[in-house]
């Protein structure tokens, strides 16, 4: 998963590709018990490119896109957002593949 580096990059990706961001931290215990089955979930779904937000990096980001809790995951199709799987709650991988389900809908 690509880390995006910075709120300009995040913006031109979203515009133009099929992309899931994944906000998350270092610190975040919820965030490390997802992080094995990531790659699995990636490879289950290519129809879209995957990328990682630091939330300490991009915590104006966060605010601005109401995202409270980590992990969280935003869905981009076409410049829009599409779906939304935010919280502030442990995320399954059965949660997370039903997320990314919803959103292929809208490719």
């Amino acid at each position: 998963m690509e880390k995006i580096q910075s709120i300009e990059q995040f913006k031109e990706l979203a515009s133009k590709e099929s992309a899931v961001f994944m906000f998350s931290a270092d610190w975040c215990p919820d965030c490390k018990i997802i992080e094995p089955v990531l790659p699995r979930i990636e490879a289950d779904f290519p129809s879209f490119s995957f990328y990682y937000l630091d939330r300490d990096q991009f915590i104006d980001l966060c605010a601005e896109l109401d995202i409270f809790g980590i992990p969280s995951f935003l869905a981009y199709v076409n410049g829009q957002e599409v779906e939304r799987f935010v919280s502030k709650d442990r995320k399954s991988q059965e949660e997370i593949e039903a997320f990314l389900s919803k959103a292929e809908a809208h490719i």
